[in-house]
């Protein structure tokens, strides 16, 4: 058993274990996002995949300040240069690798990030 802590992903309602598969690879838009929803109501656990210079990274999508997601339409998830990621709710702006606000209402406050792998040629959450 390890003495690890879970990853902080897990407080939130909803959230697919480790090991839960999310897509291929070829699925995901090069240099782009795609954005994951499981459940619904209380238990709806909304996140999102980046997949950037070759390097997979994933996040709850959950603004740490408005607590809405970041995508104004389903899948944008980059203010228009794609070098940040973007709350479409208030324009705070966000690293991409380390979900870093560096912009707006939550500057300094981080997004939540998600373990993700590849298995093969699956994106897995874990």
């Amino acid at each position: 058993m390890s003495d690890a802590p879970d990853p902080v992903y897990l407080r939130y309602s909803g959230a697919p274990p480790a090991g839960t598969r999310l897509c291929r690879l070829d699925e995901l838009p090069k240099d782009g996002a795609k954005g994951f929803l499981f459940g619904q109501d209380v238990r709806r656990f909304d996140m999102f995949v980046v997949w950037r210079d070759g390097k997979l990274m994933a996040y709850v999508n959950d603004c740490p300040h408005a607590h809405t997601p970041l995508d104004y339409m389903p899948d944008r998830f980059f203010n228009l240069e794609k070098s940040h990621l973007l709350c479409g709710t208030h324009g705070a702006l966000f690293r991409i690798d380390d979900g870093q606000c560096v912009a707006g209402p939550c500057r300094g406050r981080r997004l939540t990030p998600v373990p993700v792998h590849l298995d093969g040629d699956m994106i897995c959450i874990g």
